[in-house]
């Protein structure tokens, strides 16, 4: 078996405690001891908790765009391929592992100042409203890619608060009605 290495095992771990316990919960100490390694190593890669959060978030970000457009690209049309990411979305909701949008759950534990952090999530989460203005330039609605963003938003942040499905599949049929 080969074994992970170090900084990968660093981000791995610190990763799933941030999303399961939220980054304020989570303690260095606590990475340290689940990631079995020495202070120092953690040290050597980050020198802060902010740092691995950053790394955390950039990680999460790519990976986040990666499913999304893999699910956009279930559909054939500009309308079938935004019905697709509120599928994904929906499904990913309905997992018992999923504690809310990596992002949201972040952005709501910082303090105002907390600069790079809240630039990090600005990034993604402008990426996905890019990728909704590409997936709707082809029928000339590229208008629409921020309306389609705030229901995508707006449906994780209501899925959060009732955790339950309706919010998500409310915005769909509102994005069908839309495109």
């Amino acid at each position: 078996m080969r074994k992970i290495p170090v900084r990968a095992a660093i981000v791995k771990t610190a990763s799933r405690l941030f999303y399961q316990q939220g980054y304020s919960n989570t303690g260095i100490n606590q990475i340290i001891a689940e990631a079995g390694i020495a202070k120092s190593s953690l040290y050597q890669h980050f020198r802060s908790k902010e740092e691995l959060l950053l790394a955390y978030l950039e990680e999460t970000g790519l990976q986040t765009m990666d499913a999304l457009s893999n699910a956009a690209e279930q559909g054939n049309t500009p309308k079938e391929k935004l019905l697709a990411i509120f599928d994904y979305l929906e499904i990913l909701a309905d997992d018992p592992e999923f504690y809310g949008c990596h992002f949201l759950n972040m952005v709501y534990e910082l303090p105002a100042d907390a600069v790079r952090i809240r630039e990090q999530i600005k990034k993604q989460k402008d990426s996905i409203r890019e990728l909704f203005r590409n997936i709707l330039a082809p029928v000339d609605k590229e208008i629409l890619a921020d309306e389609i963003y705030t229901l995508f938003e707006g449906s994780l942040v209501g899925n959060k608060i009732h955790n339950d499905l309706w919010p998500i599949i409310s915005a769909k049929r509102i994005v069908k009605k839309l495109v």
